[in-house]
This record gives structure tokens, C-alpha cells and sequence, in this order.
């Protein structure tokens, strides 16, 4: 496990930024995702911790020692991290004691000291007793921890996530973000995961950095992220959620007419309130709107309505169908003013 410190970090490709003044500090043992939409910088961002990519601007270091500035580059191999690819990785023609040996033969470890670590890296994936299974006899989950086994046999400093669970199908998802968890919590390893989907961030992660444009948007936890967004554009990407106009006094916020208490701090006058389906329910009384549309979700039906004298949408749970067309009073419960 090291401290991975990055500072103003910038890349450019072809004079094009990609990357621009990323600051940020990954603890030893500490398990932080990268979220963002595509093209937002993230997956540049892995590759220049992993050494793959060059920064144009800053310094990237593992505790005390300098890895990269756009002068110095020290290899992949010797940063000390593993990468888990969506594609996996493995080689085909390799059974999986194999597959998971490879970076100790690669560095020419004694053979005597190689099948207990291969071992002891499947017993902590929970894959024991696969070590002579074939590559293509496992499903798309096993062969996702045959990868992360071979970074634990490597005893790398931190492991590198990059989109691992874009090519499982639900239930796998669900499957291997429990079992992400539990092989970090039994490692204690430094962990950067990549992702564009927020439930995995929002789940796996102990801090969520937000980027979007290349830039850093917001660093928080999972709660902070989700309760507390920093601007418009984290408000908008993580979790369901509706920005709509308020005016703000002392005492709280107002929409359409309707008073209610809000978090956050504004000036004064016109603002931006996020409103969250949790914290949304029909009432007798509350925002005057008009149902658009539902969807049935099976605990709830998800609707869709357009505030009364404007154009702006909620989105709420109800445990009951609401008709498409129908006039509705929506209290609320918790408001965040989305900072400006």
C-alpha cells in the first residue's frame, strides 16, 4: 500500500487538453472511483497513475518518490500497481494457476514460492481449488477475479479498476461489487476505480471524484456526492434528481408558490434547489404539477411531472398509479440550493 499524490496534473493530446490542473490524493488503503461521463478524462487519468500515459503539466508521485513529470517517466513495472481491465486480460491458452503465476515468472520468483501465493490470491478471490480450470470454462465473474487475483499475487501497491464490470450482465454486477468489497476490506489495498456508473461509485467507493471536462468537479464521499453536490453538473449526473428555479430567503426556499426549508447556503434571490425522488411525495398541499408520465419500477411507479406555469419536471416514487394527466400537490421534504 503507498499514498498516490497527484498535483496539477495536466494532459494534452495533439494541443488538445484533456486533462487540466487535477489535483488529488489517494490514501494508503484508501478506495476512491472516478466517475464521469464519457470523454470526461477519467480513463486518461488511470493511465497516467499506471504509467501508460505521459502528464503534459504536473507531478504524479507514490509516497515520497516521483513516478512522473513530463520530463521523467518510470515504467509501469516498476510503479508497483495492478490493472484490471473490463476485457480481462487473461491468456487463452494458460489455465488459471497459470494465468495468476505469470507476473512472478515474469520476475523470475523461485517456483518453490510461486503455488502457495497463487494459492493463497485465489483463496482471498474465492476461486480455490479452480487453479487448473481453463480460461474459457469460466464465466464472465470468475474470470473477472482470475484478473484481480493476479494483481493480489503481484502484492502491487494499488490496484488500478478500469470499467470492470461494463461487459457482465446484471446479477454478475450485483455479485462482483459485493465481492470488490470484501476482497478490499480482507487486503487493506489502495484502490482507483474507474467508472461511468454511478450505483457501482456510489456503492464500492469510500470517495467519489466527479470529473467532467477534464476537470475535477467534486471529491467527497459516497453521501456528500449524493446529498450534497457541489454545482449543476454533479447534481445532474448522480442519482435521479430534478434542478429547478427557487427564490431563496432566510427561512428557506420557494417554488411555485410553495414554502419549504432547504440546505445549502445562497445569497438572497433566485436559486437552483435539487429535489431527489426520495425526498418528493403527493400531498394535499405543496408545488402545484401536472402528471406527464409513469413507469412501473415494481416496489413503486416512477412519475413524471411538469411544474404548474413552467416548463421545469420532478421525478417521484409513488407506491400507487397516478393517471397521465392528473393534477397533483408534491411536498417536500429535503431541498439542496445547488451551489453557483
Amino acid at each position: 500500500m503507498t499514498d498516490i499524490k497527484l498535483q496539477s496534473i495536466a494532459k494534452n493530446f495533439g494541443g488538445a487538453p484533456v486533462l487540466s490542473d487535477i489535483d488529488l490524493d489517494f490514501a494508503a488503503g484508501s478506495f476512491t472511483a472516478l466517475l464521469g461521463p464519457s470523454g470526461c478524462g477519467k480513463t486518461t487519468l488511470l493511465r497516467l497513475i499506471a504509467g501508460f500515459e505521459t502528464p503534459s503539466a504536473g507531478e504524479i508521485l507514490f509516497g515520497t518518490r516521483t513516478v512522473a513529470t513530463p520530463e521523467h517517466q518510470d515504467a509501469p513495472e516498476d510503479r508497483g500497481v495492478g490493472i484490471v481491465f473490463q476485457s480481462y486480460a487473461l491468456w487463452p491458452h494458460m489455465d488459471v494457476a497459470q494465468n495468476i503465476a505469470y507476473p512472478l515468472r515474469a520476475r523470475r520468483i523461485e517456483s518453490s514460492l510461486i503455488a502457495p501465493r497463487v494459492a493463497a490470491a485465489l483463496r482471498t478471490v474465492d476461486l480455490a481449488g479452480f487453479e487448473s480450470r481453463r480460461v474459457d470454462e469460466l464465466s464472465g465473474g470468475q474470470r473477472q477475479r482470475v484478473a484481480l487475483a493476479r494483481c493480489l499475487v503481484a502484492e502491487t501497491q494499488a490496484i488500478l479498476f478500469d470499467e470492470p464490470l461494463a461487459n457482465l450482465d446484471v446479477h454478475l454486477r450485483a455479485s462482483m461489487i459485493e465481492a470488490f468489497r470484501a476482497i478490499h476490506q480482507r487486503t487493506g489495498a489502495t484502490i482507483i476505480y474507474v467508472t461511468h456508473d454511478q450505483a457501482e461509485a456510489l456503492a464500492l467507493a469510500d470517495r467519489i471524484a466527479v470529473l467532467d471536462g477534464g476537470r475535477l468537479q467534486q471529491l467527497g464521499t459516497p453521501q456528500q456526492i449524493y446529498g450534497s453536490p457541489a454545482n449543476a453538473m454533479v447534481a445532474g449526473f448522480v442519482g435521479r434528481g430534478s434542478i429547478v428555479s427557487a427564490t431563496v430567503d432566510g427561512q428557506g426556499a420557494s417554488v411555485a408558490g410553495h414554502h419549504f426549508a432547504a440546505r445549502g447556503t445562497a445569497q438572497t434571490g433566485p436559486a437552483k434547489l435539487l429535489l431527489r425522488p426520495e425526498s418528493l411525495h403527493l400531498a394535499d398541499a405543496g408545488i402545484a404539477a401536472t402528471v406527464d408520465g409513469l413507469s412501473y419500477k415494481g416496489p413503486v411507479y416512477e412519475l413524471h411531472l411538469t411544474i404548474t406555469g413552467s416548463r421545469e419536471r420532478l421525478v417521484l416514487d409513488s407506491p400507487e398509479p397516478v393517471a397521465v394527466g392528473a393534477k397533483v400537490h408534491v411536498a417536500v421534504t429535503d431541498a439542496w440550493i445547488v451551489p453557483g
